[in-house]
């Protein structure tokens, strides 16, 4: 049984996971990061106020106010309050605090509080405490001990007029909704986590989908089951898709391609079976006679010993291409290769053909140029033109004439092999190079052929680097062109 695939959905979940805690991670970051930078707005607008504030003071000296001597200070303030109020008419609404206070945390003056000479020593404020350390000290959403507010406080302190001056607002709900961070970015990172969720989901269900298809077809690859399903009919059309279905392509023609060699093999096997049964049944029909009339004369005797020769030749001929064909199909890693003279080859082809050509008075035109040398088997390239010449003896008919030329052509010779013999039908041409295939089976037989001999030219040429085509020519006969690598 074939599991749910769970791989795409994993790996949603996953990366959503991921994106979610990112963009989590990113909202609180940005929330805080912009509150911290509203607050620090806010503080050095606060912190400008008490700047503003000190110098209208200094210039309000003239007036009796004189900074620089605290009692003189003290002794002014009632002077001071009305230029107080008109700062923080100026400068901001009227819930803006105003408290100023002596290094000794003793408050002098608070514009919110009238009775602020009974306010308790405000040195242990937070705020005052850490401008008294620093020159400037914050506090955001402290209770006020004396109004019993919550403020925002923002004080400075100035050593030269030996002053803390302290500005706040109070931390209302308009306060606490300026300082948040802005709110439409939220929506826009949830609107791009929809789009995002989206987008992933379509992503990961075609990688899922492919998976599951190529699991649906490891398990049934793997158990010999029929590919041919609706399943696996069709992938995304993305490149793991396009990846996915050429591997199942590909498996699928290997599958042919092995029923088919199974075919052949059984063919070969039929094939040389048969071709092997024939003889061995001579040989073994002679001699039973011979052993069973032991007082046959020694004429009869004779001509059957020439008949089981003459097959055993037959035997040896077949097993010899048999062997020819099995080297040919263990590649070029098997055989040796040398510098080959063509020349001399076709040379002495001719000489030991020469009888056979006598009796079906057959001519051998050799035109070939002299010293055609090429890298190659010697053994090979003489099964080429052996096998010609002996298949235009056997099939052109008597008093034909066999016709070999060569031309150089690159790093290649451009041979053609002809004669002007009968041909074949064109139905033929096409499986003249197939292993045991005969256009006239009988005739094939009783001339002693294996059906070897076109194969093995076809095979060797192509192990040299070649190609090879046959075709009738006009005026008759058939014509081979063949190239071999130099």
């Amino acid at each position: 049984m074939l599991k749910t695939n769970t791989v795409g959905r994993k790996l949603y979940f996953s990366v959503l996971a991921v994106f979610l805690v990112f963009a989590v991670s990113f909202i609180v970051f940005q929330q805080t990061r912009e509150k911290q930078y509203k607050i620090s707005t806010l503080t050095l607008k606060l912190a400008t106020y008490n700047e503003l504030l000190v110098e209208d003071l200094a210039l309000s000296s003239s007036n009796g106010i004189l900074l620089s001597d605290t009692v003189n200070l003290v002794d002014s303030v009632r002077v001071a309050e009305a230029k107080l109020e008109d700062f923080v008419q100026e400068h901001e609404s009227k819930d803006l605090r105003v408290t100023l206070i002596k290094p000794d945390g003793k408050v002098i003056y608070d514009n919110m509080g009238k009775d602020f000479r009974k306010f308790s020593n405000h040195a242990k404020r937070a705020e005052i405490a850490e401008a008294l350390q620093y020159g400037m000290g914050t506090s955001v959403e402290r209770q006020s001990s004396t109004l019993k507010h919550d403020y925002f406080y923002v004080a400075s302190y100035f050593p030269k007029s030996q002053l803390v001056v302290r500005t706040a607002l109070p931390y209302n709900d308009d306060l606490a909704k300026s300082l948040q961070a802005d709110q439409h970015y939220i929506w826009f990172a949830l609107v791009a986590v929809i789009i995002l969720t989206l987008v992933l989901y379509r992503f990961t269900s075609r990688l899922g989908s492919n998976i599951s298809k190529l699991r649906i077809f490891a398990y049934k690859a793997d158990h010999n089951e029929s590919l041919e399903v609706e399943d696996l009919a069709s992938f995304p059309g993305d490149e793991l898709g396009e990846i996915a279905e050429r591997i199942i392509k590909m498996y699928k023609r290997v599958q042919t391609t092995r029923k088919e060699q199974d075919i052949l093999k059984r063919q070969l096997t039929q094939n040389i079976a048969h071709e092997l049964k024939t003889p061995v049944a001579s040989i073994r029909g002679y001699l039973e006679t011979i052993l069973d009339n032991p007082h046959i004369n020694e004429a009869t005797k004779a001509q059957f010993l020439q008949r089981c020769f003459a097959q055993s030749e037959r035997l040896t001929s077949l097993l010899h291409d048999i062997s020819t064909l099995n080297r040919l199909d263990d590649g070029s890693d098997m055989i040796d290769f040398e510098a080959v003279d063509i020349t001399r080859l076709v040379t002495d082809i001719t000489r030991e053909t020469a009888l056979a050509r006598q009796e079906r008075k057959m001519t051998f035109d050799n035109r070939m140029p002299e010293h055609i040398v090429v890298k190659g088997n010697r053994s090979l390239i003489y099964s080429i033109f052996r096998n010609l010449t002996d298949n235009a003896i056997a099939y052109a008919g008597e008093g034909r004439k066999m016709t070999l030329e060569a031309k150089e052509q690159g790093n290649k010779w451009h041979f053609i092999f002809r004669d002007n013999g009968q041909g074949v039908s064109p139905e033929h041409l096409a499986r003249l190079f197939e292993r045991f295939y005969r256009v006239d089976k009988g005739r094939s037989r009783k001339m002693g052929g294996t059906g070897l001999g076109l194969a093995i030219v076809k095979n060797a040429v192509l192990l040299h680097g070649g190609t090879i085509r046959v075709s009738n020519l006009p005026e008759g006969g058939l014509k081979f062109e063949f190239t071999l690598k130099k």
